[in-house]
C-alpha cells in the first residue's frame, strides 16, 4: 500500500471537518449554544478532544466557520457571474437557486436556522453577517434604482425580509408549502413587468 498523498491527506481533513460541523450543528440544535462542549462535540464525533482542536481553536472558531458556510451556497448563486450588476435573469435564477437549496437538504438547514438564530450564536457571527448583507444589498439597491424604485433603501429591506419569512415557512411545512405560487409572487414584486 503506498503512502496518501497530500490530496488524499486534505480529502481525509475536509471529511472529518464535515463530520466534526455536522455534530456540533446537532448538539447545539439540542442543547443551545451554552450547553454545548468541544468535549461533547469530541465524544459525539467519536474523535478525541485533542485532535478536535487540531481543527479548531475554540468552539467559538468552529460556529463561526459553520454558520458562515452555510452562506456560500446562497452567495454562489448571487450574482453568479459576479460582476457587481444583476440581470432580471440572475435575479430570478438567485430566486429559483435558493429556494433549490433550501429543498436539497430540509433537515441540515432547519437545524442550520435555527441555531444560527440563538442569541450567542449571533453575537458571533454579527459582524460578519452585516459585511455580507451590506454587500448584497448594495447590489441589489444599485438594481432596484435600475428598475425604477423610488426607495430601495427600504424596499431592499423589505425584500430580503421577505425571502426569510419565506424561507422559514417553507422549511417548517414544506409539502403544503406553496412554493411555486410564491415565486410567481416575488417574481412579480422584484422582475421588471416585461420579463414576468
Amino acid at each position: 500500500m503506498s503512502p496518501r498523498t497530500e490530496k488524499q491527506f486534505e480529502e481525509i481533513r475536509e471529511e472529518r471537518k464535515a463530520q466534526i460541523k455536522k455534530v456540533a450543528l446537532e448538539i447545539i440544535y439540542e442543547e443551545g449554544y451554552e450547553g454545548t462542549s468541544i468535549s461533547k462535540i469530541a465524544k459525539r464525533a467519536d474523535i478525541s478532544k485533542g485532535l478536535l482542536y487540531n481543527y479548531y481553536e475554540s468552539k467559538e472558531e468552529m460556529i463561526r466557520e459553520i454558520i458562515l458556510d452555510g452562506f456560500n451556497p446562497f452567495l454562489k448563486v448571487f450574482d453568479p457571474d459576479h460582476d457587481g450588476v444583476l440581470t432580471p435573469d440572475e435575479v430570478r435564477y438567485f430566486i429559483d437557486e435558493m429556494f433549490n437549496i433550501l429543498k436539497s437538504n430540509l433537515k441540515y438547514w432547519r437545524l442550520y436556522f435555527s441555531v444560527m438564530l440563538q442569541p450567542r450564536v449571533m453575537s458571533l457571527i454579527a459582524e460578519d453577517l452585516q459585511n455580507m448583507v451590506g454587500s448584497i444589498s448594495g447590489i441589489l439597491i444599485n438594481y432596484l434604482r435600475w428598475k425604477g424604485t423610488k426607495n430601495p433603501e427600504v424596499e431592499i429591506r423589505l425584500i430580503l425580509a421577505l425571502l426569510d419569512g419565506i424561507a422559514f415557512h417553507y422549511l417548517m411545512d414544506p409539502k403544503h408549502f406553496p412554493i411555486e405560487a410564491i415565486k410567481e409572487r416575488i417574481y412579480k414584486l422584484i422582475l421588471p413587468e416585461k420579463t414576468t
